[in-house]
């Protein structure tokens, strides 16, 4: 086995709850974005184009899907027999079964994985963020700083430092202090759940924080090596990073990559984002369809209206449709005649005539206010919406849904349609 400078694991394993229905039968980092990517090609290409060739993917909820779209890896360059790209799930050990119960736990489980390659260096990543990163010259600044440990942080406005763990530095950037998500912040440098330990740091910590319950970096790793006198850095990130862990996080992300000079730029040439594409035919625009301000997936067929909205791959848009401010994912029909205002529409949904989604007055979601807001409609996947229904904002529908499921053929605002089985 050559022995790898830095090797990179990348946590990909959450449940996303605060997607609601997007995540109930997809891992959050297999969501769908941007009309062709899914949400762990943005970390994985980061990897490749950053030069790092050994990625360890740590997978736990609905995994099939992620599986299935890394495969071995070969659109990001890593179907390597040195290295590579390799799925690690929780397994069965001889005494007993453990399901990852923390992030550190969950790199814990793997330690074997990692002896394998003896590196000097552990990139942590999380596989839930949108953003393009050089971990290649954080890299550089955990070496000049000889640093122990290194924790990508990034500024954010100081009202909202308390939903981030937060760190204090000196003008050296090395960390005298931080604070899991404080009442009163001292600093406005959250991490960004992105960690470079030395390895042999990294081992020592993970060994003797193991018996902890629900052990994790933010909680229970770091604090350990800052109680133990380490070399803690903090290394400033200013570029676009999002965290698409809501529902209005995760549409606004999506907006912004149709906004004429769009913050976050998918396609230069120089920091390409790499994905596992299926080679479909190229869009179809009738000779009567508007199309504005939107990106259009490949396959698509679209007969009506769309603006300002984000279309994924094979997707069927009716004649007499007008799509706004909306994402709609790959391999769902909508029908004619439809009005579709700030949605989301996940993959392989049927929605029939003369149906409108968005309407009347915002009210509360009656299941999950915190979830479920923003004004949107979410959908989720293999959802099936019929004829002539409307339905109102703060939504959810997931499943097959019939005409007798909308009293007076509409959904009011905040209400909610889950059929069982889905």
């Amino acid at each position: 086995m050559i022995r790898k400078e830095m090797i990179a694991m990348l946590l990909a394993g959450g449940q996303g709850s605060r997607l609601g229905v997007l995540t109930a039968k997809v891992a959050k980092p297999a969501v769908a974005f941007g009309g062709k990517y899914r949400i762990i090609d943005f970390p994985l290409s980061n990897c490749i184009n950053s030069g790092i060739d050994t990625v360890g993917v740590l997978t736990q909820y609905q995994p099939l899907r992620l599986n299935t779209h890394i495969g071995i890896g070969i659109p990001w360059d890593l179907d390597r027999n040195n290295g590579g790209v390799t799925v690690l799930p929780p397994y069965e050990k001889s005494d007993n079964s453990e399901w990852y119960s923390g992030t550190a736990n969950a790199i814990f489980q793997n330690m074997s994985y990692m002896e394998g390659y003896n590196p000097e260096y552990v990139l942590i990543l999380s596989g839930d963020h949108i953003y393009k990163m050089d971990y290649e010259v954080m890299l550089d600044f955990h070496k000049e700083n000889n640093a122990d440990v290194t924790i990508a942080t990034m500024p954010v406005p100081i009202e909202e430092a308390s939903r981030f763990g937060i760190v204090i530095a000196d003008e050296n950037k090395k960390i005298e202090d931080f604070e899991e998500k404080p009442k009163e912040p001292r600093s406005n440098l959250a991490s960004m759940g992105i960690y470079i330990f030395s390895w042999k740091v990294l081992k020592e910590a993970l060994y003797a924080m193991k018996d902890q319950s629900g052990c994790d970096f933010g909680k229970h790793i770091i604090p350990y090596c800052h109680e133990k006198g380490q070399r803690l850095f903090a290394y400033e990130f200013n570029g676009y990073w999002k965290d698409v862990g809501t529902l209005g996080s995760y549409w606004e992300a999506n907006m912004e990559l149709v906004d004429l000079i769009p913050e976050f730029n998918l396609y230069e040439e120089y920091w390409k984002i790499y994905t596992k594409s299926d080679i479909i035919e190229p869009q179809y625009l009738s000779t009567d369809s508007v199309v504005e301000k939107s990106i259009i997936g490949e396959g698509s067929e679209i007969y009506g209206e769309v603006y300002n909205s984000v279309i994924g791959a094979g997707v069927t848009i009716g004649k007499g449709t007008v799509v706004r401010d909306s994402i709609v994912m790959k391999d769902t029909c909508i029908g004619e005649g439809v009005t579709i205002n700030k949605s989301i529409i996940a993959e392989n949904c049927q929605i029939g005539d003369h149906v409108v989604l968005g309407i009347g007055e915002e009210k509360p979601n009656k299941l999950n206010a915190s979830i479920y807001s923003f004004g949107l409609v979410t959908i989720g996947e293999n959802s099936v919406i019929p004829d002539n229904v409307s339905v109102g904002k703060n939504t959810a529908i997931s499943g097959a849904t019939v005409k007798a499921d909308y009293p007076d053929g509409i959904l009011d605002s905040g209400e909610v349609i889950i059929k069982a089985g889905d």
